[in-house]
């Protein structure tokens, strides 16, 4: 999964928090879905906002992200880890030094055994570092993002591409 910076604001201050169980759930509209327990102090401002941001971080920042999923924000002030800045909603905090940011509206919110709520938000706007872009496209690997591997909690970088989606089963032989 990928290692992902949320950005919310609780009691009009940008809060931050790492998320592992965040991704796409639906292309057009584009929706996100993220899973966090209820425990966590993000969820109040994304439910009070009604709107909270992805960023992805690039691996340099790593430190600065794992501080953010050590501390809560009911604690410790968080909203100096990052450089806020605003979009088109207006009240969803996103970090200038993460290259790729999404700007979200909270559209639903599922319920998990009593312990976890899934966050469903439509992307509205989506921020990319201007260097990131190659023939039109978002060069991921310039991005340099971090994944967040739920097994050993580790961070890690990508690798290497290993084949073209949606391309390379074509050489496969069928199956029985």
């Amino acid at each position: 999964m990928p290692a992902a910076l949320i950005g919310s604001a609780v009691h009009d201050r940008p809060n931050w928090m790492v998320a592992a169980y965040c991704g796409l759930v639906q292309h057009d509209p584009p929706m996100i879905g993220l899973s966090l327990a209820k425990t966590h102090y993000t969820n109040e401002g994304i439910r009070k906002s009604g709107s909270f941001s992805v960023n992805i971080p690039s691996s340099d920042l790593v430190e600065r992200l794992d501080h953010c999923g050590i501390v809560s924000g009911r604690t410790e002030d968080k909203s100096g880890c990052f450089s806020a800045f605003y979009g088109v909603l207006g009240n969803a905090p996103m970090a200038a030094e993460c290259p790729l940011n999404l700007e979200c509206r909270l559209r639903q919110v599922v319920d998990f055994l009593g312990t976890n709520e899934l966050f469903i938000g439509e992307i509205v706007e989506t921020y990319v570092n201007s260097d990131l872009w190659v023939g039109g496209k978002v060069d991921v690997a310039r991005m340099d993002p971090l994944v967040f591997t739920v097994l050993d909690s580790l961070y890690r970088r990508l690798g290497p591409v290993v084949g073209k989606a949606w391309e390379i089963g074509r050489c496969a032989p069928p199956t029985d």
